[in-house]
């Protein structure tokens, strides 16, 4: 039985249109109905089967402080005052992440714009510097992570690059692109067919498996656990 119904992408168009919080009181039964009953049930679903992709990895289904995001957003530092997220949200954060910087698997449904995305998004200057001296230093390793053969099939990477080389990396290092990278981070897209389908957790699953490589050398590179 698949747990998400084409009624949620309709509730998330919605609420993109009508992005306001009278809006969303009114509206919160087919929020919970549609978005968040479902995600609940999947995350539950999900917890066994992930621990055999990494134990260190947390899939908590709770409605606050588990893996479901919250719809609201926290706009004190945002020049958009949208009070809400237009996606419904799961995040599977490392079991050590309130410790250091770790990377994340996390999963956005939206219409027509689905995905999950791995690694470290934007992490902070100290964080990126660990991650770029492992490529330098073990780079057979980071290319056998990004050209595994169901990552590099499914997955692209993601993010801006820095417009001159980092300091204190050699200009020349073979894999100097790389290097500049401020994102670490990838991605793979979902149909709404996908995602509304009885296989959808399967179908996740497996490419959060294909991403295990990758997700691995960032874990080694922060030095936390990955298995």
């Amino acid at each position: 039985m698949a747990h998400f119904s084409p009624r949620l992408f309709t509730f998330l168009r919605d609420l993109a249109a009508n992005n306001d919080r009278e809006w969303f009181s009114a509206h919160r039964s087919e929020y919970e109905r549609y978005a968040r009953e479902p995600a609940l049930r999947f995350i539950a679903d999900l917890a066994a089967p992930f621990s055999g992709i990494s134990a260190e990895f947390i899939v908590e289904p709770a409605i606050a402080g588990g893996s479901l995001v919250r719809m609201a957003r926290d706009t004190r530092f945002s020049a958009d005052k949208s009070p809400y997220r237009t996606y419904l949200g799961i995040g599977i954060r490392h079991r050590m992440h309130r410790e250091r910087p770790t990377p994340r698997f996390y999963l956005a449904i939206q219409p027509g714009r689905s995905y999950l995305g791995v690694g470290c998004w934007r992490p902070d200057a100290a964080t990126a510097g660990r991650i770029r001296r492992a490529i330098a230093e073990r780079p057979g390793e980071w290319e056998a992570a990004i050209g595994a053969g169901a990552f590099e099939e499914h997955f692209t990477l993601q993010g801006e690059r820095l417009a001159r080389p980092p300091r204190g990396f050699d200009p020349g290092h073979p894999l100097i692109d790389d290097l500049r990278r401020k994102d670490f981070a990838a991605s793979t897209r979902f149909t709404n067919k996908a995602v509304t389908s009885g296989e959808f957790i399967d179908l996740f699953l497996a490419r959060c498996q294909a991403a295990t490589p990758f997700v691995s050398f960032l874990c080694s590179a922060l030095g936390v656990p990955f298995s």
